[in-house]
């Protein structure tokens, strides 16, 4: 495995499960210093515990990225142990509660919204004023879906926060863009993670269901898109700025 990010150092929110800790694995085989940081802080310990076990430097924050005063100190404890900050994948996410335009609640709505979009922006606005600060450029990768670049029934609190991310990877991209600091996003197709076994759950379905409705006929591994925030994150993609890439085993070619 190749070291590209190697002497980097990296925030992953939402980094104690699924994609979050599939992302984090993968920056530190690259040789990044991580520090894993959510809300779950049995879980998020847990990855930074498996990274440092493997080898590699990682720590964990326990941070709410909808709480704008957790967001400032996550990136200041982050620069204050390793010095610096080179990179984020803005992670955390929460699925709000499927419901349709009518039946959705009010609370669940600004809830969704709250963690998935304003607590993208506050990432972004502290993590690129470090950049700023440093004179020195940065990347950062959000977490947007398949949903934030087509609709689906029953989504309207998350699929307008997932869209809400693909618009502000594009102006914060554009905004910094002279400054060396990229801003992408993915865009995940259906992945078996935590999230997913639990929707599928609580609507009493197989994962096999959620498969079939994939072009290549399976489900996404968080590991795929780990891969993908690697790369984005790493200077192998420093031509790329602005994009919202869908993982997606082929959902939106239909």
């Amino acid at each position: 495995m190749s070291r590209k990010l190697e002497g980097k150092v990296i925030i992953i929110t939402g980094g104690s499960t699924g994609i979050g800790r599939a992302a984090a694995l993968r920056c530190a085989a690259d040789g990044a210093a991580v520090v894993v940081a959510d809300v779950n802080t049995a879980a998020g310990q847990a990855t930074a515990t498996e990274i440092e076990q493997a080898g590699g430097r990682a720590a964990f924050i326990a941070t709410d990225v909808v709480d704008s005063a957790q967001v400032r100190q996550l990136v200041a404890d982050t620069v204050r142990r390793y010095g610096k900050l080179d990179g984020a994948f803005n992670n955390a996410g929460i699925e709000g509660g499927f419901s349709n335009t009518v039946k959705m609640t009010e609370e669940a709505f600004d809830r969704t919204i709250a963690v998935n979009l304003k607590g993208v922006w506050l990432c972004l606005k502290y993590q690129i004023e470090q950049f700023l600060a440093q004179g020195t450029g940065g990347a950062i990768v959000n977490t947007a879906s398949v949903a934030g670049l087509v609709g689906t029934r029953g989504g309207i609190a998350y699929c307008a926060s997932k869209h809400g991310v693909v618009g502000m990877t594009k102006c914060a991209a554009l905004d910094f863009s002279r400054k060396r600091i990229r801003v992408n996003a993915v865009c995940p197709g259906i992945i078996q993670t935590p999230m997913l076994e639990r929707m599928a759950a609580e609507r009493g379905l197989g994962l096999e269901t959620y498969a079939a409705q994939e072009p290549v006929g399976r489900l996404g591994e968080p590991r795929e898109i780990g891969d993908t925030v690697a790369w984005l994150l790493s200077d192998e993609s420093s031509f790329v700025t602005g994009v919202s890439m869908p993982v997606d085993g082929g959902w939106t070619a239909q």
